[in-house]
């Protein structure tokens, strides 16, 4: 502000001055100008510190607090009472700011006027949107019945939704990519030889050694667990990394084994036949828990180390080196079970390998090996179990995936959409999931998404599967509402044993019109018929009720500082009845191999190379695209070619591509060449999630280059239903022409 001062009213303010009055009053007094006391960009003078933050930049889900001005949201940082990822939390838990503020964030119920996948936008009121939902979802079921919805959730929002769409309305057609393109192999296979699914409960802070297959941390930040990673290293574990790059993890390896993609089944297979030839696996352990092992051992012993050589294309001696390498440190070694499985179509049995060689070291219930927290357990309240039977459950009408995760398998439901067999899926509802960047087979996706009678989508941000719905909800995001309840143990088991309880509390209000999942779940129930089945009437009032249960409130937590915290309970130790299933005879009967199995993938045709993929260390794969932080940090998904090939091929680093894969598909976006020794020559790898297409997301649109778009080789898992995503291949495509790839 200016203002201007005559020679009149400059005297007259001096005289004043003379006799001790503050210029500041004069001001005051004349102009009716109030200054405010200066605050110093960057000071936390009237800041509030808020507690009670859950992270959901991923899915580790990091304790937060936040710094508040003018309720505005200032800054997240660690929760200093955290005994899980204390006062650290990464680069997109620092950026969830960001995406609380974007300007690309969905504000207003909007209903598309144009095509799906072409939409045009017309901002409308609640009560209008949620009308349509409901009469809309309604019809769909009265004329085709409850199994002819189809709902793809994601996220700890989408839980309420979800049990509503299942247990109330009553379709088993569920499917979410958190089971069926990521974990749920692991588990399943886990389930079939331990009866418990791993998550990453392996002890690596008190490991003599580590076993990485796959797995890439430090690029995959999930704060606590890197801790625990680190600290294992620091205290002196030795580290086997089993990858065709090499990762941030293989940079920390004793030993790298640069395996040939799709062949780590052979790979374990040998380790495991090798410690059984040489008598070296843990006899008491096996004795006393393992079922099966005569078959077992009868089972694996072809596995020699030079037929897994010539398989996985390593040395013979180096497999003989990580097998001795397990056994000299054994029982304290971490197999780690990893996370995103979902490779190759063979993956059931590779997890069955994973689980069978932590059994024969002996490595479960000790020190550095498979060990699971003992966590307090808090109950959900959830909706009432409909009469909806299992007359329709696809899977089991197609007789096959007998060892799915919950839910639904994808390709069941996509292939029921789109040729209306054995019955038509007319209605969809996706919450907080992204099927075009989570789903392989992007054409696929859009057939089922274009044949059905309606399709609404609630989210945060305007993703690319939101340009097929005819309404867009907008839902408040994890900083603006309650709902997830955390619960964990300190992450090193070393440390004095303790248990937390964390609820999700919001720390500022959520702004223009967005709601959070339990309104909106109960408005639709409501006008599809359902309103006297309506479990809880705010996410405050379920949390409290959840909370109820373990003799907590919100009200109490907020005194706590967002976490309660309680004596823990030591987890090391086997049961006696604990069992392993070397060889499982249910699977045998269902007709799965009894015992793990190498099942070849297809190789690489000539003038192709193989396309895998994974994390950037500063991205949530698609859902932090738009984020303009993490966006500057990395814009682009570089793709990684051998320095040896991309010599012959003429491309140098920074070199802008595209690429078309094995078949004819293009990607419609570009990215640039990363050129490295640190990757095989018949392997090249990208960053997933880039490249997204909807002209809503102004940061993220077409940056980078979509992996998911190249991938339209579906492999099947046989035992899960769950797909396999690495056994596609491509070319590189330089100014318009495509370059073979050389051999």
């Amino acid at each position: 502000m200016s203002f201007m001062v005559t020679r009149r009213k400059f005297l007259q303010t001096a005289s004043l001055a003379a006799a001790s009055v503050p210029l500041a009053k004069v001001v005051s007094a004349e102009t009716g100008f109030v200054r405010d006391p200066f605050t110093p960009p960057g000071s936390f003078e009237g800041t509030q510190t808020v507690t009670g933050g859950v992270c959901e930049m991923c899915f580790w889900r990091c304790q937060l607090v936040g710094k508040v001005r003018d309720k505005k949201l200032v800054k997240l940082e660690g929760n200093p009472k955290s005994i899980d990822n204390g006062k650290s939390i990464c680069a997109r838990g620092n950026a969830g700011i960001k995406l609380l503020y974007d300007s690309d964030r969905l504000k207003f119920p909007l209903k598309n006027v144009g095509e799906r996948g072409k939409p045009a936008w017309k901002q409308i009121s609640w009560q209008e949107a949620l009308d349509e939902c409901g009469s809309k979802l309604k019809a769909v079921q009265e004329k085709y019945g409850s199994h002819g919805i189809a709902m793809f959730p994601h996220g700890a929002s989408a839980k309420y939704p979800m049990d509503f769409f299942e247990k109330v309305v009553g379709t088993r057609n569920v499917s979410e990519a958190s089971f069926f393109q990521c974990r749920g192999i692991r588990d399943s296979a886990y389930m079939a030889t331990f009866a418990t699914p791993p998550g990453e409960s392996v002890d690596m802070p008190n490991a003599k050694a580590i076993l990485l297959i796959g797995c890439h941390f430090g690029e995959n930040v999930h704060v606590s667990h890197v801790k625990a990673y680190l600290k294992g290293l620091e205290n002196g574990a030795k580290l086997v990394v089993v990858d065709p790059r090499y990762s941030a993890s293989a940079a920390k390896s004793h030993i790298w084994v640069q395996i040939k993609p799709g062949t780590d089944t052979a790979f374990l297979l040998a380790i495991m036949n090798y410690l059984v030839e040489k008598d070296k696996y843990d006899k008491k352990f096996v004795a006393a828990h393992c079922v099966g092992f005569e078959e077992f051992k009868k089972g694996i012993s072809h596995a020699s180390l030079d037929w897994a050589a010539k398989i996985c294309d390593v040395p013979d001696k180096q497999i003989q080196e990580v097998a001795e390498l397990l056994v000299a440190n054994a029982p304290n070694v971490s197999i780690h079970p990893g996370r995103h499985v979902s490779w190759h179509g063979n993956d059931f049995q590779r997890m069955r390998a994973h689980a069978c060689l932590t059994a024969i070291l002996g490595a479960i219930g000790v020190k550095g090996g498979f060990v699971k927290a003992k966590g307090v357990k808090v109950k959900g309240i959830s909706w009432p179990k409909g009469e909806e039977g299992g007359e329709h459950n696809l899977r089991l009408m197609a007789d096959k995936y007998h060892y799915s995760p919950p839910g639904t398998p994808t390709e069941l439901i996509r292939d029921a959409c789109i040729t209306g067999k054995p019955y038509p899926i007319k209605g969809c509802v996706i919450w907080g999931q992204n099927p075009m960047q989570t789903i392989p087979g992007q054409q696929r996706t859009i057939a089922a998404m274009k044949q059905m009678d309606f399709v609404m989508c609630v989210d945060v941000m305007p993703t690319d599967i939101t340009m097929y719905a005819d309404i867009l909800l907008p839902e408040a995001c994890y900083l603006e509402r309650y709902d997830y309840i955390k619960t964990g143990t300190q992450w090193n088991f070393a440390d004095k044993h303790q248990q937390y309880i964390a609820p999700r509390m919001p720390l500022v209000d959520a702004m223009f019109e967005r709601k959070d999942e339990v309104w909106i779940t109960n408005e639709i129930a409501k006008r599809m018929g359902y309103g006297d089945k309506i479990p809880v009437n705010s996410l405050e009032e379920k949390i409290n009720k959840e909370l109820s249960a373990v003799n907590l409130s919100i009200e109490q937590l907020k005194k706590e500082d967002g976490i309660h915290i309680q004596d823990g309970k030591d987890p090391y130790g086997v049961a006696e009845d604990f069992e392993v299933l070397l060889y499982n005879e249910d699977l045998a009967d269902n007709g799965y191999p009894a015992v793990p199995t190498y099942i070849p993938v297809e190789e690489v045709p000539k003038g192709f190379t193989r396309l895998v993929y994974g994390r950037s260390p500063v991205h949530t794969f698609n859902r932090s695209q738009n984020n303009v932080w993490l966006h500057n940090a990395m814009p682009v998904n570089p793709v990684w070619l051998n320095d040896e090939i991309a010599k012959k091929m003429g491309l140098k680093d920074g070199d802008e591509v595209g690429l078309v894969n094995s078949e004819g598909v293009k990607s419609s976006s570009k990215t640039v060449v990363k050129v490295t020794p640190g990757i095989r020559k018949d392997t090249v790898y990208m960053a997933h999630g880039y490249g997204s297409k909807n002209p809503m997301l102004t940061v993220g649109i077409n940056a980078g280059a979509d992996d998911q778009e190249l991938i339209t080789k579906l492999a099947i898992d046989p035992e899960t239903g769950c797909n396999g995503m690495r056994n596609n291949f491509v070319k590189l495509v330089k100014d318009g022409k495509a370059l073979d790839i050389p051999a």
